[in-house]
C-alpha cells in the first residue's frame, strides 16, 4: 500500500493544503511532501495523529479497498519455469485476493502436483490435452473443455500429449 498516495488523496477530499494539515498535527509542511511522495515512513503515533485531523483512523484507513487497477497486461505478469513448467501469474499479488488465476503450460510429458488443501481448483485448457489425477481416478481434459475439483484430495495435471498443453488455472483460495 502507498501510505503516502493515500494520505495525500484524503487531504485533497478535504481540499486541505499541505500547510494546513502540517498545522493541523504540528509538523512541518515539508514532512508532509516527503510523506505523500513516499519518500518517508511515519512511525504509528504520527500516522494516528495525520489520520484524526484527516477525520479517519487506522482500522478505516488500513480497510481493505476495491481493485485500483481493472485491467492486467502481459508487463504486469509474473513469471516462474521449472521441471518443465511455466506459471504465468496473470493478477499480479492475486494471493491475497480470494482467486488467483495462474496460465499454466506444460511441456510434453510435464506434471504439476499437489498435496491435499482447502479450496477449490478450475482449469480450462486452451491448447493441447491433460490429464488430471484426483485421488487416484483419472479424468483427460482437451482444448475447449474445462475441470473443477474440490482440493481435499491428492491431485496433480500431466500432459501425456507430443504438445505443449495450456490452460488457465484457478484455485481458491489462492494456493500457487
Amino acid at each position: 500500500m502507498e501510505i503516502g498516495k493515500k494520505i495525500k488523496g484524503l487531504r485533497l477530499q478535504l481540499n486541505l493544503s499541505q500547510a494546513e494539515l502540517a498545522d493541523r498535527c504540528e509538523l512541518t509542511k515539508g514532512y508532509i511532501s516527503q510523506l505523500e511522495n513516499d519518500l518517508t515512513s511515519p512511525s504509528i503515533s504520527t500516522l494516528c495523529d495525520i489520520l484524526s485531523a484527516l477525520g479517519t483512523d487506522l482500522a478505516e484507513f488500513f480497510k481493505r479497498e476495491s481493485f485500483d487497477k481493472v485491467v492486467f497486461s502481459a508487463e504486469d505478469y509474473i513469471e516462474k519455469r521449472e521441471d518443465g513448467m511455466l506459471f504465468k501469474w496473470i493478477i499480479p499479488n492475486a494471493q491475497k485476493n480470494e482467486m488467483e488465476p495462474v496460465l499454466v503450460e506444460l511441456l510434453a510429458g510435464a506434471s504439476t502436483s499437489d498435496f491435499p488443501h482447502e479450496g477449490e481448483e478450475f482449469g480450462y485448457v486452451l491448447e493441447g490435452k491433460i490429464n488430471i489425477d484426483l485421488g487416484g481416478a483419472k479424468y483427460a481434459c482437451k482444448k475447449g473443455e474445462s475441470f473443477y475439483y474440490v482440493a481435499d484430495r491428492a491431485h496433480s495435471i500431466t500432459n501425456s500429449g507430443k504438445n505443449t498443453a495450456k490452460f488457465l488455472w484457478v484455485s481458491t483460495p489462492p494456493n500457487f
